[in-house]
């Protein structure tokens, strides 16, 4: 019988490709750190369980997140609250005008913690990257409008 038509139960197939991991440095904030090793630690539970129930899928899945958060875990570079909030720098707090007279205040935090809706934007966001090391009062272009700095903390 052709090799094609007859099922493998070796497992190789089993293995998924891992998660990106991003190029850019992993900085966190505290609360950030916090959330990987949550991450990881439910990950690992995760595992455990799959492997005991010998759920192949369910092992593969939790094995890939495990490697991903033990990554981000190891390459995390906690950065202290802004001491200076003359500038918008990671970890700030930044509330914007925008044209239509509308206030948002954003966190600016690591990638693994943004979450916009919930007012945190990753430190690599263009939004971000635009507001990183001004100040109170400076006009901002971002997202083909302009924006107004009027508060960090």
């Amino acid at each position: 019988m052709n090799k094609a038509f007859i099922k493998d139960d070796d497992g190789a197939g089993d293995a998924l490709p891992d998660r990106e991991i991003p190029s850019q440095p992993n900085l966190v904030t505290a609360e950030g750190l916090v959330r990987i090793e949550q991450m990881l630690a439910q990950a690992s539970t995760a595992l455990s369980e799959a492997q005991a129930v010998e759920d192949r899928a369910a092992v593969a899945r939790a094995a890939r997140d495990v490697r991903y958060w033990a990554h981000r875990r190891a390459s995390a570079q906690l950065v202290p609250p802004p001491a200076d909030h003359t500038q918008v720098r990671f970890g700030a707090r930044v509330t914007i005008a925008r044209d239509d007279e509308r206030e948002q205040t954003f966190r600016i935090v690591g990638m693994d913690e943004a979450d916009p809706a919930a007012g945190t934007l990753s430190y690599v966001s263009p939004m971000a990257q635009a507001l990183m090391g001004r100040a109170v009062g400076d006009a901002v272009r971002v997202a083909g409008g302009e924006v107004d700095i009027v508060a960090i903390a």
